[in-house]
């Protein structure tokens, strides 16, 4: 099986090895610390801090984990130094729905996907419908509530 590429900006690159950093130089020295006092406190058994202390444990590790993993596989998604004429990865997509209202969506890989914040997956369902189409297209993306029409107004 050929391994999951992830797209990211430079900047979701540096997010997530920022974040990586933290979890393994600074939360890993937190959760042997946290382990080490719960368990000078009472042992390991029936020692609820000691367990919450495991949880937190393993939650880090299942994040490190998951960006090693992700990191692995990084595309980055370039900076275009034109306009492209179509929607691609990286490209800010002006739209305006059937109701008139203008929206404004970046397309991102699915690891820096954001929608409160503009910022869409590829992978979801209004990034493929909006890919590779250009300005004065319309787009159609099925939702449980109906069929959702879109025009692309611009792109950067």
């Amino acid at each position: 099986m050929a391994p999951i590429e992830n797209y990211l900006t430079p900047e979701g690159l540096t997010k997530l090895q920022n974040e990586m950093d933290t979890l393994v130089n600074v939360r890993r020295r937190e959760v042997a610390e946290g382990l080490k006092r719960a368990s000078e406190i009472g042992g390991n058994i029936d020692n609820a801090e000691f367990e919450e202390a495991k949880r937190y444990q393993s939650t880090v590790e299942g994040r490190i984990s998951d960006l090693e993993m992700a990191l692995r596989n990084v595309v980055i998604i370039p900076k275009h130094k034109t306009p492209s004429e179509t929607v691609i990865l990286g490209s800010l997509v002006v739209l305006k729905d059937a109701a008139g209202k203008t929206i404004k969506y970046t397309i991102v890989g699915s690891m820096e996907a954001d929608p409160a914040h503009g910022c869409i997956s590829n992978a979801s369902p209004v990034g493929q419908a909006l890919m590779g189409k250009g300005v004065g297209a319309d787009a159609e993306v099925k939702t449980p509530s109906g069929v959702q029409k879109f025009t692309i107004i611009e792109t950067h």
